[in-house]
């Protein structure tokens, strides 16, 4: 659990967090967004004391880490950034290894645990792990990043804008990556980015972070139906919100249980996004939808534009 509360931090005279107080629970996919200078990078890296508050306090687990020693905290938080910042002179592997070692793993754990993070960011090209970052593609710099973020299984994991520098295509393959690895390990973590769409792909809640303060956490539903003010309107989409809202639905939440139609089927994890995108592609407009390989109902056009759709 992190926890902050009340925290003030100015840089001379520019209030950067002014007053912040907020919970994040164990498990929990938390995503700071808003736009550049609001605040959420310097909120984040309070949490590993690379920013230093000055008023307030910061909580992992109900110790303030400001009594806590520096080194000792910061080996037990992963920390995943944009520009990556892999040591050149070591290999892949002894890149994701460099925390391991640090809390002395025995080096038969440390190979396991390297082999588990290469197949599971999908970085399973022969060889690879004997590389040196020079010779990797941002997409797998990136990757490799992550994994030693994840090496040590820690608790909490802060990334700061972590694919903001990748294609489309890469960031979105990531995503998928990250928002499984994380279901599956239950760790916390607190994400940043200035990407409503990347907000909203990943977080179980979001906090839209604007001139130094949250100014709506929630859901990504609830930010979307319920925003609190006219700059939490325009900033989530304003007119196009509803657009949002079918990426962030799933076909499951909206589908015709026990109903039947034909064409290729889309799966009931799938986005009512990825739904239409189907319907477009085969020109029709209701499909099957099939979960673990079995039929269990089917999605209509009408059921995406519904309200409570």
């Amino acid at each position: 659990m992190i926890e902050f509360d009340h925290v003030h931090k100015r840089f001379g005279d520019r209030v950067v967090i002014d007053d912040l107080s907020l919970r994040i629970e164990d498990g929990e996919f938390f995503v700071l967004v808003g736009p550049s200078g609001s605040g959420k990078s310097t909120l984040l890296r309070t949490v590993n004391r690379l920013v230093p508050v000055d008023a307030g306090a910061v909580r992992v687990d109900g110790e303030d880490i400001a009594t806590l020693d520096v080194e000792t905290l910061r080996r037990g938080i992963g920390y995943a950034i944009q520009s990556v910042g892999l040591f050149p002179h070591r290999t892949v592997a002894e890149n994701i290894a460099t925390v391991p070692r640090l809390l002395h793993w025995p080096e038969a754990d440390i190979r396991a645990r390297v082999d588990e993070l290469l197949a599971l960011l999908r970085l399973d090209e022969p060889g690879i792990a004997a590389r040196y970052p020079e010779t990797l593609s941002g997409g797998q710099q990136q990757r490799v990043g992550v994994a030693r973020a994840l090496a040590a299984r820690p608790r909490i994991v802060l990334m700061d804008e972590p694919f903001g520098a990748l294609d489309p295509l890469t960031r979105e393959s990531l995503q998928v990556s990250l928002k499984t690895i994380q279901r599956d390990m239950g760790t916390t973590i607190l994400f940043v980015t200035h990407d409503m769409d990347e907000a909203f792909g990943l977080g179980d809640r979001v906090g839209l972070m604007l001139d130094g303060g949250l100014a709506q956490v929630g859901t990504p539903l609830q930010l979307l139906h319920d925003p609190v003010d006219e700059r939490v309107r325009d900033f989530v989409g304003g007119a196009r919100a509803r657009l949002r809202e079918l990426a962030v639905r799933t076909v499951g939440q909206s589908m015709r249980r026990g109903e039947r139609a034909e064409g290729e089927p889309v799966d009931a994890d799938a986005s009512l996004q990825d739904a239409l995108g189907a319907m477009l592609t085969q020109r029709r407009d209701r499909l099957p939808v099939f979960q673990d390989g079995q039929p269990v109902g089917a999605i209509a056009l009408v059921d995406l534009v519904a309200r409570d759709a």
